[in-house]
């Protein structure tokens, strides 16, 4: 039986990336049959890498059945994958976000959470000599994996075996990383063909503070002007969007890339008293800017507070 790999919802270019170089891994040197999968419709970004590098998109799956083999790729948070992967045959973890509980497995099952910025660096390393055989194109899939979760080296996720990797990938494929990654942000702040639900669903988490249910949503462009000039129907929007999902607030980022900045909008009362005890700011308008806010893993999620 095919064995799925699979990421999280609202799947990222790590989600979308990850599942197709482990994959590949399974199928040609370790002889398992293996299948990439998503949760979703890939980001811009991770679209961008897909056609770039001339990789088949993997087939959008809406849950999985009773039994069926698979390797989960960053992520271990049940909220965030099918809604029977308890049922599955869970078979291996691949993460680098913190333990979350609550996956039931048919038995033993290997487990690797590492502190990287990117789940393609863990597997690269679990590789070992074999990364080497890569192809090109499983190369450029690691390559933007990791480029993406650093946000060219600007996140504070980053780490030393990240940007070691960075330089092993980007020297075998010729690639100046600068220009390379210059290319995906753009691709990744392309984002005027979205609907306002689609942008506010595209990157995000749910999470829970003190009985309050988030969805926490991170926009990184490098043109914050487009999403931040659709403020007011994007807040309009997050009514309809908390209904729709079972959460009672929707907490958007807009990621200044190049600023290293983030500006929180702020739709509510509640929403205001977040900010304000979150990140020690002071909320005068719909807005606040966020100074030196990059990842949501390491600087919004866990400073949280109602």
């Amino acid at each position: 039986m095919t064995t799925l790999v699979f990421g999280h919802k609202s799947p990222d270019t790590d989600s979308t990336g990850s599942p197709i170089i482990w994959a590949w891994y399974l199928n040609e040197i370790k002889g398992i049959n293996a299948e990439p999968a998503l949760l979703g419709e890939p980001n811009t970004e991770a679209a961008w890498m897909l056609t770039r590098w001339d990789l088949p998109k993997p087939r959008i799956i809406a849950d999985v059945d009773d039994g069926q083999p698979c390797v989960i790729v960053d992520t271990n948070n049940p909220a965030e994958l099918p809604a029977n992967i308890n049922g599955a045959d869970v078979q291996a973890i691949i993460d680098h976000h913190k333990l979350v509980g609550g996956l039931e497995t048919k038995g033993p099952i290997d487990i690797t959470i590492r502190p990287l910025a990117c789940t393609a660096t863990i597997m690269y390393d679990l590789m070992g000599e074999d990364a080497a055989k890569m192809p090109e194109a499983i190369k450029g899939a690691a390559l933007t994996c990791i480029l993406s979760d650093t946000l060219e080296f600007r996140s504070p996720t980053t780490t030393d075996r990240d940007r070691e990797v960075v330089k092993v990938l980007a020297n075998d494929l010729g690639v100046n990383v600068t220009e390379y990654a210059a290319e995906m942000f753009a691709a990744k702040s392309d984002v005027s063909e979205f609907s306002d639900a689609e942008l506010i669903r595209m990157d995000s988490k749910e999470y829970e503070v003190a009985g309050t249910k988030f969805r926490v949503s991170v926009l990184e462009t490098t043109a914050p002007e487009i999403p931040l000039g659709r403020k007011n129907s994007l807040m309009e929007a997050f009514k309809a969007v908390a209904a729709e999902d079972g959460v009672d607030q929707v907490l958007l980022f807009v990621v200044d890339i190049l600023k290293e900045e983030a500006t929180l909008l702020i739709p509510n009362d509640v929403v205001k008293g977040v900010a304000e005890k979150s990140f020690g700011v002071k909320v005068e308008g719909d807005a606040v800017v966020l100074p030196g806010v990059m990842s949501r893993k390491k600087q919004i999620i866990p400073n949280l507070a109602i």
